[in-house]
């Protein structure tokens, strides 16, 4: 399993009910992609507050690398990346992408 983390500072016009719309864009595209296994959303919690600015973030598990791969190539997903980017202080420069391969048991 393949596991996309995604970390985003958002510019401080951006508003807390903008985010949830593109985070549930973000959901719609789950069922258009063959191998996106879940996708969890949200704004930071943390106790720690280490967050440096990057307060909002998804992950997506995928099946595979292929997976991945047709996410990044799928067309909802460039338009709501470019959504995203448009939105972060900095543009790309306020997110961070990590993408971790996941053993599972």
């Amino acid at each position: 399993m393949i596991r996309h983390i995604v970390l985003i500072r958002f510019l401080p016009s951006v508003s807390e009910a903008k985010i949830a719309d593109l985070f549930e864009e973000l959901h719609q595209i789950r069922a258009k992609v063959p191998g996106l296994l879940d996708i969890t959303a949200g704004k930071s919690e943390s106790p720690e507050q280490m967050e440096r600015g990057y307060m909002h973030g998804f992950v997506v598990d995928f099946s595979d690398w292929a997976a991945l791969h047709a996410y990044q190539d799928h067309p909802e997903h460039q338009l709501l990346g470019a959504k995203l980017v448009a939105a972060s202080v900095g543009g790309k420069e306020g997110i961070l992408c990590f993408d971790l391969p996941v053993m599972t048991q």
